[in-house]
């Protein structure tokens, strides 16, 4: 289209042309299309990247005060599903955990290892053994005949409570005790019949040590005493009063016993003892030291008058006890 005007036409007629045609170019121009793929790819693509920068972030909050609160010295815990036991090591209470911080406490934390199964231990019923059966279970009396023996004769006990009986002690159970001799007895004219000595000491709840005799299967006598056996007595070694019915016969039978006669003698000895002897009727016997308490046993092959002399001794061999210096001991036989 030029400039010129048309031949033959109008001016309204020529603006007319002219809009017309400026209409139908203004028609054919059209914008380009909005890349909406693109858009949306490029959007999407953001919201990831957005999303894994936040969950880092989620991570390193929930992952470093655990850490931190680890390495300052306060409370050990892990997740309820994780496999160790919750350990405490200071009063702060736990951090708290999210569910997918715990999640990965959980799966990192090694499982301990698996614990042995524990044997409950059988309640003993047996009493404890002699520190030396050579020298304390003595005659052929084996130790299970002398536990037999103890049991028989705190049955006796039991069964001879006088009703209402201020003075009854419960001896308590054969395992209580520890057996510290055994040897036969010889019958006399005021107990006759032979059998055999158990002699057993316990030291809890109360000490107490007894001296029983068990004849024909029965226990026909028991002595017993119970408290500290030193007492207040001040003496590195302190003879068991009741010994006597240990190393003598009856008095009836004074000059005229059964020989050869076995005999014994015990009581107790402190710490500072390192050894001791005993001789009775002129011939050396023999003294086990067993956990607090001395036994002296021995063969007698003549009439006496005289009690058992004993003797102890220091580590170094220095005579630290003599019955016959001891003003509580009976030295002579009634």
């Amino acid at each position: 289209m030029s400039g010129q005007k048309q031949a033959g036409a109008t001016e309204p007629e020529f603006e007319a042309r002219v809009r017309a045609l400026l209409a139908g170019d203004a028609s054919l121009v059209r914008p380009s299309a909005v890349p909406y793929p693109e858009i949306r790819r490029r959007g999407v693509l953001e919201r990831r990247r957005r999303l894994a920068v936040g969950g880092a972030a989620l991570a390193a909050l929930a992952a470093v005060p655990v850490g931190a609160y680890a390495l300052g010295g306060g409370s050990t815990t892990t997740s309820p599903a994780g496999p160790s036991p919750t350990v405490l090591t200071s009063g702060r209470p736990a951090p708290t955990l999210s569910a997918s911080a715990s999640a990965s406490a959980s799966a990192s934390a090694s499982p301990p290892a698996p614990s042995a199964p524990s044997t409950p231990s059988a309640t003993p019923t047996a009493p404890a053994r002699p520190a030396s059966a050579a020298h304390q279970l003595l005659d052929g009396i084996t130790f299970d005949q002398a536990a037999d023996g103890l049991g028989k004769c705190l049955d006796y006990n039991k069964a001879h409570r006088l009703p209402k009986d201020p003075a009854y002690i419960d001896l308590g159970r054969p395992a209580d005790y520890r057996i510290i001799l055994a040897m036969r007895s010889t019958g006399d004219s005021n107990a006759p019949g032979d059998g055999y000595f158990v002699v057993a000491v316990r030291e809890k709840p109360v000490p107490a040590r007894l001296i029983c005799t068990v004849k024909d299967g029965r226990a026909e006598g028991l002595n017993t005493s119970s408290g500290d056996p030193f007492g207040d007595a001040g003496t590195r070694v302190v003879p068991d009063i009741n010994s006597g019915k240990l190393y003598q016969e009856s008095v009836i039978d004074k000059g005229n016993w059964k020989l050869p006669f076995r005999w014994g003698i015990i009581g107790g000895y402190r710490a500072s003892v390192a050894t001791m002897t005993v001789s009775y009727g002129g011939e050396a016997g023999e003294v086990v030291l067993d956990h607090g308490w001395f036994v002296a046993t021995g063969t007698l092959h003549k009439q006496v008058t005289a009690a058992p002399h004993l003797k102890g001794y220091d580590a170094a061999g220095k005579l630290v006890y003599d019955s016959d210096r001891d003003a509580s001991y009976e030295k002579t036989l009634p």
